[in-house]
């Protein structure tokens, strides 16, 4: 199965390719730096295929997939770990700025790769999409309002794919006349912040509660394809402690 890790140049991106690639997967990495997603991809081990692109782009998504498909076939996952984050110190002085870098790297990166990549997934036998959210959602801060709204309309754009694809699962014949069992599934993985390895020496007098390791949320994303669709499909996985 052909995995597409978007955002792959951070530390979580290198964790979940290096998880996927052990666990058999071919693995293709994504980032818009050419030296940082090649370091990257080294860094998750042999096997795992770096890949530029500027997500934001549409016209570039759609290159990236035409490129994946020529020489691998079409991905059966995609997990979006593109991110960033901007606060403030409440409504007044949230700018247009940080706005627009959240709706760019949160909004537009996930609706660009979802719309390109949809129908490839939905017609995977065991097709994934998943992307990184937070719990600041649950509990909304005047200081951190556009980062929260704008992780809320990726989950909503996420769910809505879930959605879709439980209804074309719905829509396929069966033996019995009744419908298919979705085979893909799309979910948001919750987490109150990451962290790992580098982060904690670089930090040693923190101790980051209820943060989620890099390496556990690389876990619950190799753990997607053991799991039936219709269990995971529009579910919020909450991995923070």
């Amino acid at each position: 199965m052909n995995v597409l890790v978007t955002g792959g140049s951070g530390a979580s991106g290198v964790a979940v390719a290096r998880a996927l690639r052990q666990a058999g997967f071919r693995v293709f990495t994504v980032g818009s730096d050419r030296l940082r997603i090649e370091d990257a991809a080294r860094r998750a081990g042999d096997g795992v295929t770096p890949l530029v692109c500027d997500l934001a782009d549409l016209s570039a998504v759609r290159d990236l997939r035409e490129t994946l498909a020529g020489t691998a076939g079409p991905p059966d996952a995609v997990i979006h770990l593109v991110g960033g984050w901007r606060g403030a110190t409440g409504i007044e002085d949230q700018s247009d700025d940080d706005w627009e870098f959240l709706e760019r790297g949160a909004i537009t990166t996930l609706r660009n790769v979802t719309r390109v990549f949809y129908a490839d997934l939905a017609a995977s036998p065991s097709g994934r999409f998943a992307m990184v959210s937070s719990t600041a959602l649950d509990r909304p801060l005047a200081a951190n309002a556009s980062y929260v709204a704008a992780k809320a309309a990726a989950e909503a754009w996420t769910m809505a794919m879930a959605e879709g694809l439980g209804s074309s699962a719905a829509g396929k014949d069966s033996p019995d006349g009744t419908g298919s069992e979705p085979g893909s599934a799309a979910v948001v993985l919750v987490v109150k912040a990451l962290v790992d390895a580098e982060l904690r020496k670089r930090h040693p007098e923190r101790t980051f509660p209820g943060a989620t390791d890099v390496e556990e949320l690389a876990a619950a994303v190799v753990g997607l394809f053991s799991r039936p669709a219709g269990e995971l499909n529009g579910r919020r996985l909450v991995l923070a402690s």
